[in-house]
C-alpha cells in the first residue's frame, strides 16, 4: 500500500463520508510555492483553483507568513471579549477599501458563519424574517446558509427553512420578475446573491441585473446582501465584484482570499444597520490575532503588487485564448467569467452537460501537472481560478494542455 492509499484508508476509517475529493488517483499534496503545488513524490502542479480562490497571493507567501509568525510568537489567541489591536487595524483597512457607507465589520471564522450573521443582521434591522435567494447559488454549510443555497448537491438537508424563497438564477429571463413578485409581500428581510455565481458554474449576470436588483430592494425596503466570499479581493479585477456595476449592497460577506489561507471571514455593513445589533455577539475565533495580521499582510501585498490590475489583464488574456480554443474544440460550449475567475462549460453533441467528459479531462489535466476546479449544477464546468501571482506563460501552458487533452479524450 503506497502513501496515498494509506491516507485514503485513514480517510475512510475516520472522516464523515461526506468529505470527498477530486480524482480517482489523488496526489498527496505536501508543499506549495507561489502558483504551484508539489506532491509527496516530488511532482509539480500548476494550481488553477487556489483552494477554491483562497490563496490569491500565492502559496506560502513569505510576506504573509512572516507577519503571521511574528504575531504567533507574540500572542496567538484571546477572542473578541478582550481588547487587541490586529482586529481593529484590519477593520480600519477594510473600511478604507469598501465602498461607502460600508465601514463596520463583524469578524468570524468561515464564509458560512459570515452569511448566517448577515442574514441575522438583516432580520434585526428590518423586523422581517424571510429572505430570497437565487437558484444555482451557494452560501454555506450551516442551516440557514444551506437553506438559501440553490444547488441540490450542496443542500444536504432536503428540508430547508420555510423562510427561504428561491427565484431563478441571474441569466434566466424571469429572474427579476419572480423576485419582484416575492418582494411585493413586504415580508422579505433580504435578498442574498453572489455577484458571480461560483459553484453554480461561474455564472456572470447581465450588466443590468445588479443595478436592477438594487433598485427593487430599495423600492420594497428590502436589504441586499452580496455574498463576495469567492469574488472579493481582486479575483474579478476589483476589490469587490459588485464594483463592476457601481452597486453598493447593504451587507457584504467576505472570507477565503482575505486571509490567503488563514481562516478568517466577516460581514461588512453601514453604521445605520450595525446599530440594530447591540446584544452580545462575541465570536471565539472571529478576529483571531494571527489571522488578522495575515489578512493585513495579504491586503498590503495586493496593493503593492497591483493584483487587481493583474487579474484584469491576465484574465482578459486567458479568456481570449480560451475563446480561440473553443473555436477548435466542439466540446467547449461556453467560456465565461470575469478577471481570473473563468468557467469552461463542456457539453456533448446534443448540447447536454458532459459530466463524464469533465471528469476525464480533470483527471488527465492533473496527470499533466494542472489542478483545475469543477463546478456547475451539471458538474460540467472546468473552473480556472489560479493565484493572481500566476505568470502569463503558465496560463499558456494550461490552454495548450487542455487543447491536447480534449483531442485525446475525444
Amino acid at each position: 500500500m503506497n502513501y496515498a492509499e494509506q491516507l485514503l484508508a485513514a480517510k475512510r476509517d475516520f472522516l464523515v463520508p461526506c468529505v470527498y475529493h477530486f480524482y480517482q488517483r489523488p496526489p498527496v499534496l505536501v508543499r506549495g510555492e507561489g502558483a504551484y503545488l508539489f506532491d509527496s513524490e516530488g511532482r509539480r502542479y500548476l494550481d488553477c483553483y487556489s483552494g477554491v480562490t483562497v490563496v490569491s497571493a500565492g502559496h506560502s507567501n513569505p510576506e504573509i507568513l512572516d507577519a503571521a509568525i511574528k504575531q504567533l510568537r507574540q500572542l496567538q489567541h484571546t477572542t473578541t471579549i478582550y481588547l487587541t489591536e490586529p482586529m481593529l487595524d484590519l477593520a480600519r483597512a477594510i473600511a478604507e477599501l469598501a465602498p461607502a457607507p460600508l465601514r463596520r465589520s463583524f469578524f468570524c471564522a468561515s464564509g458560512s458563519e459570515a452569511n448566517e450573521g448577515a442574514l441575522l443582521l438583516a432580520t434585526l434591522a428590518t423586523g422581517r424574517h424571510e429572505c430570497i435567494y437565487l437558484r444555482e447559488g451557494l452560501h454555506g454549510r450551516t442551516k440557514w446558509a444551506m437553506s438559501v443555497t440553490g444547488l441540490d448537491m450542496w443542500r444536504t438537508d432536503p428540508n430547508p427553512l420555510l423562510t427561504a424563497h428561491a427565484v431563478p438564477g441571474p441569466r434566466h429571463p424571469d429572474s427579476l420578475l419572480a423576485l419582484e413578485h416575492l418582494l411585493r409581500r413586504e415580508t422579505i428581510a433580504a435578498v442574498i446573491a453572489e455577484p458571480i455565481q461560483g459553484n453554480g458554474g461561474i455564472i456572470v449576470p447581465p450588466d443590468h441585473y445588479w443595478p436592477e436588483l438594487r433598485r427593487l430592494c430599495d423600492r420594497y425596503g428590502t436589504l441586499l446582501i452580496a455574498d463576495e466570499i469567492q469574488t472579493a479581493w481582486n479575483r474579478t479585477g476589483c476589490w469587490f465584484a459588485t464594483q463592476h456595476w457601481q452597486v453598493v449592497p447593504d451587507i457584504v460577506t467576505v472570507a477565503k482570499a482575505l486571509g490567503n489561507g488563514f481562516p478568517i471571514a466577516a460581514y461588512l455593513t453601514s453604521d445605520a444597520l450595525a446599530s440594530h445589533y447591540t446584544r452580545p455577539g462575541a465570536s471565539t475565533f472571529g478576529g483571531n490575532l494571527v489571522s488578522c495580521r495575515a489578512a493585513l499582510a495579504t491586503l498590503a501585498f495586493h496593493k503593492r503588487h497591483r493584483l487587481g490590475e493583474r487579474s484584469t489583464v491576465l484574465g482578459n488574456y486567458l479568456f481570449g485564448q480560451l475563446l480561440e480554443l473553443q473555436n477548435r474544440r466542439p466540446e467547449i460550449a461556453e467560456v465565461r467569467g470575469r478577471g481570473l475567475m473563468i468557467g469552461i462549460a463542456l457539453c456533448d453533441g446534443a448540447n447536454a452537460p458532459a459530466a463524464t467528459l469533465t471528469d476525464q479531462v480533470l483527471e488527465a489535466m492533473k496527470d499533466a501537472g494542472f489542478l483545475l476546479g469543477k463546478t456547475g449544477p451539471g458538474r460540467n464546468v472546468l473552473t480556472l481560478m489560479p493565484p493572481l501571482v500566476v505568470e502569463k506563460e503558465a496560463l499558456d501552458s494550461v490552454v495548450t494542455a487542455l487543447d491536447q487533452i480534449l483531442q485525446s479524450v475525444r
